[in-house]
């Protein structure tokens, strides 16, 4: 890779050990993925969490904190494992607990703000058209690229920190205009009516289309989507496809026209996707041994708008004794659900509200499967019902009110 005489600089350990170290790991990251030089960035996002990164990390974390290691550009943490006002009704072991706050306290030491959400795009940075940045958590990344026209690879908790640390990152993948124009045409003949219905078009296309580099350009849209439409859309595409960018004619910033999203190539034939293809989709999923006694909205974490939402459809009902409800948001989002009454109507239905965290990922999810008689687990996320098949669930995607529907009779549909 070709080094600025400040780059030079810092792998001559000029800035310290701590800098060497993490721009030393870097030119390996930039070298295996045939990187020529590195771009300066502006703003990093990083997962930091006990069930991620293990002892293994924990240590990492403990050694760049003894080197000094301090983050020069702002940096944000992805949702945790662990929301410790929960930690015992959970059945989270107390040690794990105490590991994840020695990550906090070492990323707050680094500068680091660990504002623990995996929608930090909606709450806390919105990056500008071409702006590079350095983000960890495919959901994020696919929203940055897409939506606001920055530019990222997904990047690995500790090559998103080593960025953090220097400014920089490799310039390969998504910071080159190569790789940003659109590879397929898609054309969205359907109503789209729920966030469960955007989650299914990423599910039809990303599993046809498994390439980190597939980017599929959508026309044909009936109205303009919203944000949270867009990012169930994303979530789902990087779930089922790997897929780091999509474009939106007239309505994404890099696809003004169709011609505009494939670089002023002809476009290829497009693939049409129906309101059939949509059912096709939720019929698809078995009802394993019929059970409801889970529902799930989370991954990504619920903005503001769709507490607000949820809070509408579980006004005047009650949660089925026998079924959990989780909703999981960002900490600044439940405090302003709190303060809007949102989430005392959440609560009052009987709805578990946790902050900071996403429920795929929860410190010790399979044993509370298992003690919880967990077998099926009903989501309005095509996302989550995809990662967190590692846990032995039966997942099965529906709509939004569907799922409180089946959490307030208790009988699936």
């Amino acid at each position: 890779m070709q080094l600025t005489p400040e780059e030079q600089r810092m792998l001559a350990g000029e800035h310290g050990e701590a800098v060497r170290e993490a721009i030393a790991y870097q030119i390996e990251v930039g070298r295996f993925w045939g990187a020529e030089r590195f771009v300066p960035i502006t703003n990093a996002h990083m997962m930091g969490d006990i069930e991620v990164m293990g002892d293994a990390g924990l240590r990492y974390m403990e050694h760049a904190c003894a080197n000094h290691a301090r983050c020069s550009v702002p940096i944000t943490t992805n949702a945790r494992c662990i929301d410790f006002a929960h930690v015992e009704r959970l059945g989270q072991h107390a040690e794990e607990a105490a590991k994840e706050r020695k990550i906090i306290a070492s990323l707050r030491q680094m500068n680091v703000c660990t504002a623990d959400t995996c929608i930090n795009y909606q709450t806390i940075y919105q990056p500008h058209l071409g702006e590079h940045v350095a983000w960890g958590d495919t959901g994020t990344v696919i929203y940055a690229n897409s939506v606001f026209g920055a530019r990222s690879n997904f990047e690995g908790g500790p090559s998103a920190l080593a960025a953090a640390v220097t400014g920089r990152t490799p310039e390969y993948g998504f910071h080159l205009d190569a790789h940003r124009r659109g590879t397929l045409h898609v054309r969205l003949d359907c109503r789209l009516d729920d966030l469960a219905d955007w989650g299914a078009i990423g599910k039809i296309v990303g599993e046809r289309n498994q390439n980190y580099y597939a980017v599929p350009v959508f026309d044909g849209l009936r109205r303009a989507p919203t944000a949270d439409e867009l990012k169930h859309l994303g979530c789902a595409l990087a779930s089922y496809g790997s897929m780091a960018m999509f474009h939106m004619v007239g309505v994404t910033p890099e696809a003004p026209t169709l011609q505009a999203a494939f670089g002023a190539q002809t476009p290829p034939p497009a693939w049409t996707i129906t309101d059939e293809d949509l059912r096709g989709v939720y019929r698809g999923y078995g009802l394993g041994d019929g059970s409801a006694n889970l529902v799930v909205f989370s991954g990504p974490q619920l903005s503001l708008l769709e507490m607000k939402d949820l809070a509408a459809r579980f006004a005047g009902r009650k949660v089925h004794p026998g079924t959990q409800v989780f909703v999981t948001t960002a900490t600044s989002v439940k405090a302003s659900a709190a303060n809007l009454g949102y989430l005392q109507a959440l609560e009052d239905a009987g709805v578990t509200v946790l902050e900071g965290v996403c429920f795929y990922i929860l410190e010790n999810l399979s044993e509370m499967r298992r003690r919880n008689g967990w077998t099926n687990m009903v989501s309005n996320s095509a996302k989550i019902v995809n990662i967190i098949g590692a846990h032995r669930f039966n997942t099965i995607l529906r709509t939004t009110q569907d799922c409180v529907d089946i959490a307030c009779s208790g009988q699936l549909a």
